[in-house]
């Protein structure tokens, strides 16, 4: 994993009076430069395997197909017996699935099926469709009747057409999904190395913040809301292969928050928070953070998320010495409103996870978008608006873009990146990140 950070490496954290905040660029560059790939390594049933990052490449010992076959059920012919309709073949062998025929003499076919090895001395299949089968004599072999001349190799599936013998099917660094699980089944790879899940302790501050099922609606405080942000975060978190720890609600209290720290930063590799990172005199997680690490930039130039955090906590006691050689634990402390929470997971915390699983990436690449709508006010931040595609090249705005607004996330299906100091006016040309960027 990586080293500590340190000014070298990282921009400082402004303080709050400082100006210009730090742009969502160079945040994103600072978390990625912190976030090298976790380096210890396990084994995994390829059943088991969804979701996991390879520690290897995948190369090939085989060639697959491993033979020439056939991909439909049919005849297998000789070109130079079926130079026109009409003719008649003898049908000397069978072959299914799983079984080897032997050579083609001239003027014979051999009835096979899906998958089958093509025998010898063939060099093309004629589908069942397209010949017609004629009873045989008494122990004569039946014939039959090609009724559509085929070209040469047609329903051939070649042998290595889809893996050759000692080529890498997928790289370091890949995310394993259904279809590459496949893949890798059919070179035979029961077993696949993979990176260790990272471990990631969640916790939310507020004394506001209630759960869902503790109190009924209609006996909520004053002030009192429902803790949704748990419930995203940890969802996102596990569906980005993570190992989470959630370590529920901690009190707007500075021993309470320095405690829940100290016992995170022993066993994780990453502390996540929802809420405390600001400057109101009950944000304690900011300040606890660089009692016990520091913090290497703290407030961003975009709307929504600019009071996102990233730093270290010292291992007071570190409990599991190869998580990190450095005895730290990451810290990423994410806006309380849920909108912001959100976004800032996804275009801060998600790179960085992936960093550290060494996961290949590739910048998303926004779509060009007409704007169904206005957004006459230009901010000085970078604004990510949520936004729907309307399937005719245009994209509609959710009509309030308030940061605690979390109908607008789930209406949405991606935002708009909208330039500091950029207005819109409808038919302007946007970009557009979907979701689906995101959540892959």
């Amino acid at each position: 994993m990586s080293s500590s950070i340190t000014s070298s490496n990282a921009p400082r954290a402004p303080d709050a009076k400082r100006a210009p905040l730090m742009s969502l660029d160079q945040a994103l560059q600072a978390v990625l430069d912190a976030a090298q790939a976790v380096s210890q390594t396990e084994f995994v049933a390829t059943l088991q395997a969804d979701g996991r990052v390879l520690a290897q490449d995948l190369v090939s010992a085989l060639q697959v197909p491993p033979q020439d076959n056939s991909s439909m059920d049919g005849y297998a012919v000789r070109m130079c017996d079926v130079q026109q309709t009409g003719v008649r073949l003898k049908v000397t062998q069978r072959i299914p699935a799983g079984q080897n025929g032997t050579a083609l003499n001239r003027g014979e076919a051999a009835r096979i099926f899906t998958g089958a090895p093509i025998p010898p001395g063939a060099d093309a299949v004629v589908m069942q469709e397209d010949a017609e089968l004629l009873g045989g004599t008494p122990g004569q072999e039946p014939e039959v009747q090609i009724n559509a001349v085929p070209s040469t190799g047609q329903w051939i599936r070649r042998s290595g057409e889809d893996v050759t013998q000692g080529a890498v099917v997928l790289p370091l660094g890949t995310r394993l999904d259904p279809a590459s699980l496949g893949l890798a089944a059919s070179i035979g790879l029961d077993q696949l190395k993979v990176v260790r899940r990272p471990r990631v302790a969640l916790f939310s501050t507020g004394d506001e913040l209630v759960m869902p099922g503790q109190v009924p609606p209609e006996k909520m405080r004053p002030g009192a809301i429902y803790n949704s942000n748990r419930f995203f975060l940890r969802a996102l978190l596990l569906r980005l292969g993570c190992e989470v720890t959630d370590m529920g609600i901690v009190p707007d209290q500075r021993d309470a928050t320095l405690a829940v720290l100290q016992t995170a930063a022993a066993e994780h590799d990453l502390i996540l928070t929802s809420g405390g990172v600001s400057v109101g005199e009950e944000d304690h997680v900011k300040p606890a953070v660089e009692a016990l690490g520091h913090l290497a930039l703290w407030q961003i130039s975009m709307k929504p998320g600019k009071p996102f955090a990233f730093g270290q906590v010292r291992r007071v006691s570190a409990v599991d010495a190869a998580v990190d050689e450095t005895g730290h634990a990451f810290f990423m402390g994410l806006p309380g409103n849920p909108v912001s929470s959100f976004i800032t997971f996804m275009l801060l915390v998600r790179p960085f996870l992936q960093g550290l699983q060494g996961v290949l990436q590739a910048p998303a690449q926004p779509l060009r978008l007409q704007a169904n709508f206005s957004w006459p006010k230009a901010d000085r931040r970078r604004e990510f608006l949520r936004a729907k595609r309307d399937g005719a090249g245009g994209v509609d705005l959710f009509p309030n873009q308030s940061s605690g607004v979390l109908t607008s996330v789930v209406w949405a299906d991606g935002v708009v990146d909208n330039p500091s100091g950029q207005t819109i006016s409808p038919g302007d040309w946007v970009q557009f990140y979907p979701f689906s960027e995101w959540l892959s």
